[in-house]
């Protein structure tokens, strides 16, 4: 009986040490689409959310706790053939803040050129040397961003690795039908992502992603105005890529992610520190200046 006990703790205590290192909740929604065979959206919710986080997509040995959290929404917008379906797809990751229960976003994005084939109750298989489905390679680009930008944000340059990965997914991609993996087709999409996380012009930002997270908001509870200078300086680093290329799409992703969190951050500042980030924010952000501006209304006051 002591064998079978200890054999039970050994399988569940290597069940937690190596668990999968995504924990992703999937909602396909086919609200849009006029049908009254509605199973075959659930079927595929499941086959998603198994392949997502059944898979181990790193070498890493990660607890359960330890699991990154996002959120994969699939809106289907037609339905083209029996097999085939046309849709958009919203990616969202956070990342847990040191000693509090607050939940940093890290990525927050729409894709709408997300078309797919899925047969219900046929496996989702992917590969790293090949094309195999644009259903599977898109979510295992997506995959491999995530874990890129959470790396990145705990060691410097340490998401390296898998924006490779997500870049060789876009290489493998090259010759399917389906839109969204070419650089001619448009001047923000996956292509672009994986490239410019890649591109030695935008190599900043993998320092700031370090330094904003791990310097900054991880110590924002203990040590909020050293950990506010962090911040502070990490996102006046960003200037040098939008004096360089202002429309540069790394800026659009990282703020679109950050915006709401930056403006509450500064709500606690002094007067002459919201006055310095606002003025920065505004030049490297102006689509968000009304966040920004924000950031005095709500002050606490120092």
């Amino acid at each position: 009986m002591k064998k079978v006990v200890l054999f039970l703790m050994i399988v569940l205590c290597d069940f937690s040490v190596f668990s999968q290192e995504i924990l992703c909740n999937v909602q396909v929604n086919a609200s849009q689409v006029q049908t009254s065979d509605r199973k075959i959206y659930q079927t595929m919710q499941t086959s998603i959310y198994e392949f997502l986080n059944n898979t181990k997509w790193t070498n890493t040995i990660v607890n359960n706790e330890e699991r990154i959290e996002c959120t994969m929404l699939i809106s289907i917008q037609e339905r083209v053939s029996n097999d085939e379906f046309k849709a958009s797809i919203q990616i969202q990751s956070t990342r847990p803040v040191f000693g509090t229960s607050y939940k940093s976003t890290m990525f927050n994005y729409i894709d709408n050129n997300f078309k797919f084939k899925y047969l219900e109750y046929q496996s989702l298989e992917f590969s790293e040397t090949t094309h195999l489905s644009n259903l599977t390679s898109v979510l295992a680009f997506y995959v491999n961003i995530i874990l890129g930008l959470d790396y990145d944000s705990f060691s410097d340059q340490g998401g390296i690795e898998y924006f490779l990965k997500a870049q060789n997914i876009v290489n493998n991609c090259q010759n399917t039908a389906e839109i969204g993996w070419k650089a001619f087709e448009s001047d923000k999409n996956r292509y672009w992502i994986a490239y410019d996380f890649l591109d030695s012009r935008y190599g900043i930002v993998h320092d700031v992603l370090y330094r904003y997270h791990r310097l900054g908001m991880d110590k924002l509870g203990e040590e909020p105005d050293d950990a506010r200078f962090e911040i502070t300086e990490s996102l006046e680093e960003l200037r040098k890529i939008y004096r360089e290329n202002p429309s540069a799409f790394l800026l659009k992703l990282f703020f679109d992610a950050k915006s709401a969190e930056i403006a509450n951050i500064y709500s606690q500042a002094y007067p002459n520190e919201q006055a310095r980030i606002i003025k920065t924010l505004i030049e490297i952000d102006s689509p968000n200046s009304s966040v920004y501006q924000s950031i005095t209304e709500n002050s606490e006051g120092r």
